[in-house]
């Protein structure tokens, strides 16, 4: 089964990009082509190499941004799914770790009637009762398929390695019975690499999901290149820092350099310089915002920087005043998530 056959951003945006945001935060929300020659190009596609299915360059993360407190308004995230997939968007990433992120996946992507449209990477986190105990996997999925109404999932992936050893087994069973279509693992921190590099190199995985930035980027030694040679595709996380990229350049013009890719805000800059990597199949950025999720779809279309226009990118934004200094922010600068899962979670207090 493929793709179609399933039951305040410190960014800087000029000219008609400047109008057409501001518009978007109208009642009406109008679909709008992100980029000023979005509308003439088809979005960037990337094959998944296990199987050669297309699935679009640019998705969408739910991660604290799609956790809503039962009772509370969330029509935002609604017009964020319905404007990411008329802009192209198929991928939505999430996990039953996410609060009500699934449920509200789920609910919005059949209300709009698009979920044979969505494919859906989703993760699991467990351990069980004893030594090879599966129950609380099958507990897991079994929830996921409920909240995100699917007979199947598209991609299942290994929670921060999370029982890593154990629940590859179990995926590779429900992979082989039709329960999920393809099999991962997924991790943030750069410590952990090398785990999932030997993880890669066994030839089991279909999928990783990392951290991958203009300034994080410990997964070019040695990571990315186990995928390519592995045919594993990998699906990047965090592009932004959790915003944490747009403080240094808060009110400044993208490069005129970058302009004739058509980039036009500093999220399209983040996003095309991940994607041009040959290695990377898919990038997730998360947000509650109509207007960004318009923004970051606009990367999804024109051209790709080369590796010398990737260099100047990476040489431009790092030598920018500020930028040694913004991953020392909190994450979310100025901006509290208040959903069921609190993150950053409390530390104790030192006695």
């Amino acid at each position: 089964m493929t793709l179609g056959q399933h039951t305040k951003r410190r960014t800087f945006l000029t000219g008609s990009a400047a109008v057409a945001a501001t518009s978007i935060l109208g009642a009406a929300l109008p679909v709008r082509p992100a980029g000023a020659q979005q509308a003439s190009r088809t979005p960037i596609r990337r094959p998944i190499p296990k199987s050669g299915e297309m699935i679009p360059a640019i998705g969408l993360g739910t991660f604290e941004t799609f956790d809503i407190l039962p009772g509370e308004p969330r029509d935002d995230l609604r017009d964020v799914i319905r404007l990411f997939h008329e802009n192209g968007g198929r991928v939505i990433d999430t996990s039953p770790l996410y609060g009500t992120a699934e449920v509200c996946v789920g609910d919005f992507i059949m209300d709009l009637g698009i979920a044979d449209d969505i494919f859906i990477t989703n993760k699991t986190w467990t351990t069980g009762d004893y030594l090879s105990d599966n129950s609380h996997s099958e507990r897991q999925l079994r929830q996921s398929r409920e909240r995100l109404w699917r007979e199947r999932i598209d991609v299942l992936q290994v929670h921060s390695l999370e029982n890593h050893d154990q629940v590859r087994h179990w995926l590779a069973h429900k992979k082989a019975e039709g329960s999920i279509r393809y099999i991962g693992i997924t991790q943030w921190s750069p410590e952990y690499y090398d785990t999932m590099e030997r993880l890669v190199n066994t030839g089991t995985l279909d999928f990783v999901q990392i951290a991958y930035t203009i300034v994080t980027r410990a997964a070019e030694q040695r990571l990315l290149d186990a995928c390519s040679a592995n045919g594993v595709a990998v699906q990047v996380n965090t592009p932004f820092e959790k915003a944490r990229l747009f403080t240094p350049v808060a009110g400044q013009p993208v490069p005129d350099f970058a302009r004739e890719l058509g980039v036009e805000t500093w999220a399209q800059y983040f996003l095309k310089w991940i994607i041009s990597h040959p290695a990377v199949t898919n990038v997730i950025p998360a947000t509650s915002q109509p207007e960004h999720v318009v923004d970051n779809m606009g990367a999804l279309y024109g051209d790709l920087p080369d590796q010398a226009m990737r260099k100047r990118m990476t040489d431009h934004y790092t030598g920018l005043t500020g930028v040694a200094d913004a991953l020392k922010q909190p994450p979310y600068p100025g901006k509290q998530y208040g959903g069921v899962v609190k993150w950053p979670f409390p530390q104790p207090k030192r006695t």
